[in-house]
């Protein structure tokens, strides 16, 4: 017998091979490969739901290869019975143990307490102001109702650290994930690269699996982790990823499972389905300071003691970016002179990119060529206002706030300076980069520039920006050698009180803005801008003269605006300004191409003039009723057929005690849908209007995004309870619910005012509101369901903030934090 077993059974094996181990027991041995292959495949599944049951299971899987190595005849003896005996059994006891846990769904053994999840701690810097940030989408990570988070904003403000803190947290705060991932995307990655990540993690990191086809790759990742609540971090997406294709369940309120990722773009975080979103913010000056300081070092910072104040500068320059306070930062760490500091400052001074309007910057764009894929700026706006959200959603462009009422767009520094590098790198063989810095483009904005006396030769110079200087002379000569000039920016110039005769050179010239500036007489010498497209004269308040025919002359005119100039009574004939408006509507029904129109209009006979041309009707985007002396009330639905309204005022109308809402006879009949009415106003303005008692009319808007009521003394109300019904016969709609868009209130200046509304409004989009001079308004529109979710500025004087009554003690608390004593528009 010995010679048929290579094995010497002791006596105890004999023991064991009674009935009870033939009938039941020797499956123990038997079956051990196949059990043992089944466990772990169980494991595989399992892994990290519970530590205690992963540590005793682990632990049979590596024992095993020693328990299959005492194996023979087929696996059915062992070399030492006994031993596989009992490790058998154990792993079939096991195997029951994870499938009575797999069924019940809960590990109660540990339920109350379970360990965090086995997550790779990632080195990662001391984060800079993250705080708020972290514990913001901490807040998010534990409700149940939010199951993908993006986290976007400019490359180098800290992203990656945010979502790195936020995984390190992850292996110490106690939480229901039963796995967390972490794959680095970036650009470049594929869908494959991706699943080989996160395969990395869940067990599948062999190189047979990483030759699995990508469906293949995704089939065994959602098997793994549809069984589990796990936490997915993918850092750096630049794209929509097909979560699908990749294999990950979309994590949802029933599985309980997370998405978080990092981009650079808001889009991303659109398409790729977050449920909520966070802006990562560059740092305010005190903490870029901090930041800069602590990379600078402070042997060097304390070498001179000028350099501290220098290096204030440097930082200031960086604009809150945490890689770029960071980088110049250790760059600067060995300059210990002055002068280094100095140069460092000179050159981070040039080119100083100012804020513009969304829609000056699109109709520069136009005029420029740049948006070449239509011929008329209406269309051409389309194809802008898309490209300004593309950059603002990738944040290439930031939002600059408002100013004179108008959206603004901002470039940060370290993005403009890394947009001039490549420019300057490419600007020899490419032709429509928009530099500006370069022999096509200046922008010398903002720099105190007086006079002009110059004749420079600027052959290629397409762009020139001159706006907000003091300029008070140009010189005849000094446009003669710029023949290419296409835009020209004289903004700004109050003391600019004549244009110079030499401006006729400039007969390629598109775009010509002379907003804001002191010029007195348009000189006849323009009927040579053939060419123009757009020209800007609106608060020009020293206008006394404009040739007659020369607005008409402009044929190519597409963009016109003029409004708040002076009026004149003399006798010049030629001169389109005298006895009102009536010379200049004239003059503008003759522009085939106009677009878009601004106007002003001073009595109630112009204004019946110019609403009887239909051509007007499509092209008016802002409207100023200014004076109106004869009127003391005025019906704004006369104003119903202007289709593309944007902006309305009221100026200084003294007469006026009512603006109605009277149904016309023109209208076609009493069921008329009225709810298209003011469809596209966005912001009115009421301002010196010293008998008007309400502004319920604004109703009517249902898109209004601002509201200003200036200088209105006998304001009682802004929307009047009586009104309102009148209103809803208008709107077809019993109980209309008033700005529902509105993000900016500011009243100003109306010392009768009592209320604003009757009843607390939710104020889904404000974030603005400016109070001053209202004594009498005690009570607001608010309750603490107003505005919820938004960071809301509420700017007024502390007196009439402390003596606000309050619905309850619970909108009190609301909006305490939303206070700011200093008043600005």
């Amino acid at each position: 017998m010995g010679n048929c077993f290579s094995v010497q059974c002791s006596f105890e094996n004999f023991l064991l091979r009674g009935w009870d181990f033939i009938v039941g027991h020797a499956n123990y041995v038997c079956k051990l490969k196949q059990t043992l292959s089944t466990l772990s495949d169980a494991l595989q599944e399992l892994r990290a739901q519970r530590n205690d049951v992963q540590r005793e299971a682990e632990k049979l899987v590596s024992n095993g290869p020693q328990q299959i190595n005492n194996l023979c005849l087929g696996g059915c003896v062992s070399k030492n019975c006994l031993s596989s005996y009992k490790f058998g059994k154990q792993v079939a006891e096991m195997l029951q143990k994870i499938s009575d846990h797999k069924s019940k769904g809960a590990f109660e053994k540990v339920a109350g307490n379970q360990p965090a999840p086995s997550v790779v701690i990632r080195p990662v810097e001391q984060p800079v102001a993250l705080e708020s940030t972290i514990q913001k989408a901490w807040s998010w990570i534990e409700d149940e109702d939010v199951g993908i988070i993006g986290l976007y904003g400019l490359g180098g403000v800290g992203k990656t650290t945010l979502l790195t803190k936020l995984n390190n947290k992850f292996s110490t705060t106690p939480n229901d994930f039963e796995v967390v991932i972490w794959a680095l995307v970036s650009k470049d990655s594929s869908v494959g690269k991706i699943q080989d990540r996160i395969g990395e993690t869940i067990g599948f990191s062999d190189g047979s699996w990483k030759k699995k086809s990508v469906d293949q790759k995704a089939v065994d990742i959602y098997r793994i982790l549809n069984n589990k609540r796990f936490l997915v971090l993918l850092d750096d997406l630049w794209e929509w990823v097909d979560l699908k294709q990749v294999g990950i369940p979309k994590p949802n309120q029933e599985n309980g499972s997370k998405l978080i990722f990092t981009t650079r773009s808001l889009e991303v975080c659109g398409e790729t389905g977050a449920r909520k979103k966070i802006k990562v913010e560059c740092l305010e000056p005190e903490k870029a300071w901090e930041l800069f300081q602590d990379n600078v070092g402070d042997e060097t910072l304390n070498s001179h003691p000028d350099i501290p104040n220098l290096a204030k500068q440097v930082a200031q320059r960086c604009g809150g970016l945490p890689l770029a306070l960071i980088t110049t930062g250790r760059a600067m760490a060995c300059k210990t002179t002055l002068a280094e500091w100095q140069y460092a400052i000179e050159m981070l001074k040039r080119c100083a990119l100012p804020k513009m309007e969304n829609e000056q910057l699109v109709e520069y764009w136009f005029c420029e060529g740049l948006l070449n894929e239509f011929d008329r700026i209406s269309e051409a706006q389309m194809q802008g206002n898309n490209i300004i959200s593309s950059l603002l959603n990738a944040c290439l462009l930031e939002n600059g706030g408002v100013i004179y009422g108008e959206d603004c767009v901002k470039m940060h520094d370290v993005i403009r300076d890394m947009a001039l590098w490549i420019t300057r790198e490419f600007e020899a063989t490419e032709n429509n980069f928009f530099a500006w810095e370069s022999g096509k483009r200046m922008s010398v904005m903002k720099n105190k520039i007086a006079v002009l006396k110059e004749t420079p030769k600027c052959p290629n110079l397409r762009t020139m920006f001159l706006s907000q200087n003091k300029l008070q002379m140009i010189s005849n000569g000094f446009f003669q050698f710029i023949p290419h000039l296409t835009v020209l920016d004289l903004s700004g110039n109050f003391g600019l009180r004549a244009l110079p005769e030499g401006i006729s050179q400039l007969v390629s010239l598109e775009c010509f803005d002379l907003s804001y500036t002191g010029i007195e007489e348009l000189p006849i010498e323009l009927k040579a801008l053939t060419k123009l497209k757009m020209l800007d004269l609106s608060y020009m308040n020293f206008l006394r003269k404009i040739p007659q025919h020369l607005i008409s002359s402009f044929s190519k005119l597409q963009i016109f605006r003029m409004w708040s100039v002076r009026a004149i009574d003399n006798h010049d004939e030629d001169n389109v300004l005298k006895g009102g408006d009536e010379k200049l509507i004239e003059e503008l029904k003759g522009l085939q191409r106009l677009n878009i129109l601004s106007i002003e209009i001073k009595s109630v006979l112009c204004l019946e003039r110019f609403l009887s041309f239909n051509l007007f009707r499509c092209w008016t985007r802002a409207l100023h009723l200014k004076g109106f002396g004869e009127s003391e009330v005025f019906n704004v639905l006369c104003l119903e057929n202007l289709e593309r309204l944007e902006t309305l005022e009221f100026l200084d109308c003294f007469s006026m005690k009512e603006i109605k809402m009277e149904k016309l006879h023109t209208w076609v009949s009493s069921s008329t849908n009225y709810t298209s009415r003011f469809h596209t106003l966005s912001k009115v303005q009421i301002r010196g209007c010293s008998k008007l008692k309400d502004v319920t009319w604004v109703i009517l808007a249902p898109n209004l995004r601002r509201l200003e009521v200036w200088y209105c003394i006998k304001m009682e109300e802004i929307l009047s309870e009586e009104k309102l019904h009148q209103a809803a016969g208008v709107i077809g709609i019993p109980y209309p619910k008033p700005f529902l868009k509105l993000e900016s209130l500011y009243l100003i200046e109306l010392p009768k005012l009592k209320s604003i509304y009757r009843d607390a409004l939710p104020f889904p989009c404000l974030t603005r509101f400016g109070i001053n001079g209202c004594i009498e308004l005690k009570k607001l529109p608010l309750n603490s369901d107003s505005a919820k979710g938004n960071l809301l500025s509420i700017k007024g004087d502390k007196f009439w903030w402390a003596n606000v009554e309050w619905e309850d003690e619970a909108t009190r608390h609301a909006f305490l934090p939303s206070f700011e004593p200093l008043f600005v528009v």
